[in-house]
């Protein structure tokens, strides 16, 4: 890893504020998307690049707005990747969000965010917050290859048990199902069971595929080379270079995910997830109004 001075850690999209504290990530996941070229990094992707100065920058930014929103983070590059232990710059971050009233959404693969729990309740208690964890996969052999830095599934839905217990809402990102190696319903519907018996409020899922473009492709086929021998070319045949890469199972699988989660009572469509993710309850911008 390798310290800058950023110039900003906010930035603002659709109504959404979020930030990164790092560029880089060392989960190597072989899906994924941050490695793509239009993202236009300057160092290996593994060299994390660390914003020695987001809690400063963060301090000053939350202290000019007028009104307290959600803070997300977790959208590009892990919070809670290894460097975090060391480093803490994501708790540091978070004790100027609880110190300024505003809320949080994070978005991790990681365990590594239980560290954290105690701050993350008291920003809940004041504010909201929000945990989303990732799941892909429910065999633990297949995880480590396609997730080979990170803790397995059954450890994530722990992890989201845990957060429940102190109140802490969370949310599933099931996302990337791979075509031909973790499009099965054997492996979506244990998923889903996991997430409604952890009390999960809802699982975001845009489709059953994946997206590659320039640079996640090129690591990607990589990777299907040396752990999946012949299916690069079975891609390349059926998909070219096209950016969504949809499973042909989709369908089946997108019907039982829509109706477990119906069944089960968890949110489902995108817009309603992001609704919940995003909407800071008014009760928690009035009350900051008069804290110290």
């Amino acid at each position: 890893m390798h310290f800058v001075d950023a110039k900003g850690i906010l930035t603002a999209k659709d109504g959404r504020v979020g930030m990164n504290v790092y560029r880089g990530c060392t989960h190597g996941c072989i899906y994924c998307d941050s490695r793509s070229a239009c993202y236009q990094f300057t160092h290996a992707f593994e060299d994390v690049e660390v914003k020695q100065n987001a809690p400063q920058l963060l301090d000053k930014a939350l202290s000019a707005r007028r009104k307290q929103c959600m803070i997300g983070t977790g959208s590009m590059s892990d919070p809670y990747q290894p460097c975090e232990e060391k480093v803490r710059l994501t708790r540091r971050c978070l004790e100027v969000i609880e110190r300024h009233g505003f809320g949080a959404a994070l978005q991790t693969k990681s365990d590594r965010v239980l560290r954290d729990i105690d701050l993350l309740s008291a920003i809940n208690d004041r504010a909201k917050c929000v945990v989303q964890m990732t799941l892909t996969t429910w065999d633990d052999a297949l995880c480590a290859v396609l997730e080979p830095n990170v803790c397995n599934t059954r450890r994530r839905v722990e992890t989201l048990e845990a957060l429940r217990r102190r109140g802490i809402p969370t949310l599933v990102w099931l996302t990337p199902i791979l075509p031909y190696i973790n499009d099965t319903e054997e492996n979506v519907l244990p998923i889903l069971e996991a997430c409604a018996d952890a009390g999960v409020k809802g699982i975001v899922c845009f489709d059953m595929g994946l997206t590659l473009r320039q640079g996640d492709r090129e690591y990607y086929y990589a990777a299907l080379d040396r752990h999946f021998p012949g299916l690069k070319a079975r891609y390349i045949r059926e998909y070219g270079n096209r950016y969504e890469v949809p499973s042909p199972n989709r369908g089946r699988l997108m019907a039982l995910f829509r109706d477990t989660c119906e069944e089960r009572g968890m949110l489902w469509r995108p817009e309603d997830c992001f609704a919940f993710i995003n909407t800071l309850p008014e009760r928690s911008r009035q009350i900051s109004m008069f804290d110290p």
